[in-house]
């Protein structure tokens, strides 16, 4: 199984919310604990703790790349992973992926995972940050 349908999987089994499938899919490329990992991202579900936020499952992401990146600011590599991600899903935040306001729902969480954890290989891979699996 990839880390992609890793993610997925962890997120639809209920085992943890969009952030920390995320982080728990990539968690052998970081120096930070899968238990750590998993304690950080706890908070950024429901679109950052609320509905109205940045797409957990997205917020993830950056946290990987971040943890991942020791070239330099991560900046400039996360502004391309958030564009990438919304052009894939159609937003950027829970409530508009969910279509809480407008009663149209343009990305489900799992498919929301699947795009975050989609964008971040590119981005790593795109950038030479990614590791081969173990």
């Amino acid at each position: 199984m990839n880390r992609i349908e890793k993610a997925v999987n962890l997120k639809s089994s209920g085992a943890c919310n969009c952030c920390q499938a995320v982080c728990s899919a990539y968690s052998d490329l970081v120096k930070v604990s899968e238990a750590d990992l998993m304690k950080i991202a706890s908070g950024f579900c429901l679109g950052f703790g609320t509905m109205e936020g940045t797409c957990g499952a997205l917020v993830g992401a950056n946290i990987i790349l971040g943890l991942i990146n020791e070239s330099g600011p991560t900046l400039k590599l996360s502004r391309n992973l958030i564009t990438d991600f919304k052009n894939l899903s159609g937003a950027t935040k829970c409530g508009d992926l969910k279509g809480v306001t407008t009663g149209k729902m343009l990305c489900s969480c799992n498919d929301c995972v699947k795009n975050a954890s989609i964008v971040l290989e590119k981005t790593l891979k795109d950038n030479n940050l990614f590791k081969e699996e173990k």
